[in-house]
């Protein structure tokens, strides 16, 4: 892909406008939204309770899912960056919950925030075991088929990614995502947040409460928000154009990702865009802008943006 980067507009549950947006490239934390949902399918389906203790847990799925239940985090572990660097196999589950303190909350849940991996990983244990499914699966039953999504896939071992634009970060292992790495084309990203927040998944209720966000108080300079809040699975708010917005934004080794919806606009319209490298503020505002159709497709790969 070069120094472009790639995008795809959905509007009402198709695509409207591309570029590149057929290759098949690493979702990173967007990944977070789609396990929500999954989560919220069992929620619906009364195989989970969001607001019930996670059985000897201090906290509740709903916590866990908005970065609220005071687990901490492995990116801030100096070793966990040295190792991906250095290409090392990833630590086994019951090491990396170590090296983290994973049992010492760092606040009662409930009475902070605190951004944690660590907390989608006890997110995808609990959807495995009520399911008695891999991730991988459940993901594909509950939220990939349901929503008309085919390629999309958890990746779990280098061979997986050999065919994926992974902009120059050879040799990494997927399984450092201890979470789940979703890989798949950027339009099946644009396309999966515009079905789900149209309402092709969940009843009204549980959409409500995935857009319901707890308010962040902080601002980040180079990144497009004004009010910040982070939903079920979902980063929203306001930004200073006075829209709405809502999805994932995500990152590692070699590139970065947005997948954003774009509300109180006309048509609402939901984009991807991708980029090579680790400027997350220029790959949400390419989302955004993609998003309010202030950019035009070029190239031969391109759809009509007249939509």
């Amino acid at each position: 892909m070069g120094s472009a980067h790639a995008f795809a507009v959905a509007k009402d549950g198709a695509i409207v406008a591309e570029r590149d947006a057929g290759v098949v490239v690493p979702w990173w934390s967007f990944t977070k939204s789609v396990i929500a949902a999954a989560a919220l399918t069992l929620v619906r389906d009364d195989k989970l309770d969001l607001d019930a203790p996670m059985g000897a847990k201090p906290f509740t799925l709903r916590q866990l899912l908005q970065h609220r239940a005071g687990v901490g985090e492995y990116g801030a572990l100096t070793e966990y960056h040295c190792a991906v660097a250095n290409r090392l196999a990833p630590w086994p589950v019951a090491e990396l919950l170590s090296r983290v303190d994973a049992e010492r909350l760092r606040f009662e849940p409930g009475t902070g925030w605190l951004y944690s991996n660590v907390g989608y990983l006890f997110v995808r244990q609990c959807i495995e075991e009520t399911v008695g499914a891999p991730l991988n699966r459940v993901l594909r039953e509950r939220v990939l088929e349901p929503l008309g999504i085919k390629e999309a896939f958890i990746a779990e071992t280098p061979a997986d990614i050999a065919r994926v634009a992974m902009c120059g970060a050879v040799g990494y292992h997927p399984g450092w995502v201890y979470h789940g790495l979703l890989v798949g084309p950027l339009r099946e990203a644009s396309l999966l947040l515009d079905r789900l927040l149209g309402g092709a998944l969940l009843p009204s209720h549980l959409l409500s409460q995935m857009l319901n966000g707890y308010r962040l108080r902080m601002l980040v300079p180079e990144r497009p928000w004004q009010e910040p809040a982070y939903g079920l699975g979902l980063m929203c708010g306001k930004i200073p154009v006075d829209a709405f917005i809502a999805g994932h934004g995500g990152g590692g080794p070699g590139s970065v990702i947005s997948v954003y919806r774009l509300y109180d606009r006309q048509p609402i319209r939901t984009a991807a865009a991708f980029l090579p490298g680790d400027d997350a503020g220029a790959v949400e505002r390419a989302a955004i802008l993609h998003a309010a159709g202030q950019v035009r497709a070029r190239g031969s790969s391109s759809a009509s943006q007249s939509s």
